[in-house]
Parts: structure tokens; C-alpha cells; sequence
């Protein structure tokens, strides 16, 4: 069975860690290796950034600071666990990857995605996800079922309710850009739905 990178995309609070964990199961079922990860994060390098970004006072770093950690942390991680898992013949799913540092720093930090571009392609070069699922959700939804988490990565969170506007907006538009590679679903489906609509893509897309 070949193996694929999948990742997902949203908002606070969109679900994306319930429907990674019911794709795992699924195709571990099928017989597939599969790694799950997150980011910022992953790795113990990069779960330190995590701890520098996600904590704290949302005014903590500037912009082109936070977005900075960001990459640092996908290098990290895409170096040490994403490209070798994926040579190990495993599937990785990735609740988030760059398209969230294009929506969160890019456009919800008016830094412009033409800037995150350049550096992803500094850090990245041409290396995307094989598919990405981006889970739609009226922000003030999603920041509500946040605080049910007892967390205190809640930095995000935090922040205003015309930055999280911006990034439901931003994720849409992101998932236009390649039709083929994004699948946008509503968020605000039940879980079994959004499962069943991304297990039905994988298997079309991937023929399991």
C-alpha cells in the first residue's frame, strides 16, 4: 500500500484532532502504518516553540517574530519525523501545516502570504501535502468549544474576534487554490458526517 501526507486545516475549536484520530484508526484497519502528528510541534525540539507560541498573552511576539517560530518549528519537524516517517513507508496526518502560518500570520497578521511563500519555499522547497482537509466553522463556534479543553495553549484563542473572521475567510480562499489537493467541509457538521465525507476522498483519491 502506498503511503500519503494528509493534513488538516481550520479554525479554533474546527475538530480537526477527532477526525485525524478516526482516520488513523481506519487505515490502520486497512493494514497501513500510519504516524499522526500536529503543529507547531511534533518533535521535542519543536514542541518547545509550541510551548513559545501558544501560551501567554497574545501580544507576546510580533508578527514576523511568531511567524519566524513557526517555520522553525515545521523544520524541525518536517526534517526529523515528517519526511522520514513518509520513507518509512507511513502515512503522516498533520493537524496543521504551513496553509495555517499562510492564514494565521499571513493574512490573520496582515504579514501577506506572498511572504510566507517565500519563506516556505526557503524551508520547504516544493514539498506539500498529498491532500489537505479544511473544516469550515463560524469562529465564535469553534473558540466556545475551546473552552472546554482546560488548556492553557490558549493564546490564539484569545486574540480578537475580527482575527479569527480573517482566518475562516483566509482558509476558505486557501482551499481554492487547488481544487484537486483541498477539500473544504463544514465544520459544523456532526462527526460521523465529516468522517464519512473524508474516508470516502481518501478511498476515491487513493483507491484502498
Amino acid at each position: 500500500m502506498k503511503n500519503y501526507f494528509i493534513t488538516f486545516e481550520g479554525g479554533e475549536g474546527s475538530g480537526k484532532s477527532t477526525q485525524i484520530d478516526f482516520l488513523s484508526d481506519f487505515l490502520k484497519k486497512k493494514g497501513a502504518k500510519v504516524l499522526s502528528t500536529r503543529e507547531p510541534g511534533g518533535t521535542p525540539s519543536a514542541e518547545i516553540i509550541r510551548d513559545l507560541v501558544t501560551k501567554g498573552d497574545p501580544n507576546k511576539w510580533t508578527p514576523l517574530t511568531e511567524s519566524l517560530l513557526m517555520w522553525a518549528s515545521r523544520t524541525e519537524h518536517v526534517e526529523k519525523l515528517i519526511r522520514p516517517s513518509l520513507e518509512d513507508g507511513k502515512w503522516v496526518l498533520c493537524d496543521r501545516f504551513y496553509h495555517s502560518t499562510y492564514a494565521y500570520q499571513g493574512i490573520g497578521h496582515n504579514l501577506g502570504i506572498e511572504k510566507m511563500q517565500a519563506i516556505k519555499n526557503i524551508v520547504l522547497g516544493d514539498f506539500k501535502p498529498d491532500l489537505t482537509f479544511v473544516l469550515d466553522i463560524d469562529p465564535l463556534v469553534g473558540i466556545e468549544r475551546t473552552k472546554k479543553r482546560n488548556s492553557d495553549e490558549d493564546r490564539f484563542e484569545k486574540m480578537n474576534i475580527d482575527f479569527h473572521n480573517k482566518l475562516r475567510h483566509a482558509f476558505i480562499e486557501i482551499s481554492k487554490e487547488d481544487p484537486h489537493r483541498f477539500v473544504l467541509i463544514d465544520g459544523e457538521l456532526d462527526t460521523n458526517s465529516i468522517f464519512e465525507i473524508i474516508s470516502n476522498e481518501v478511498m476515491n483519491r487513493f483507491i484502498l
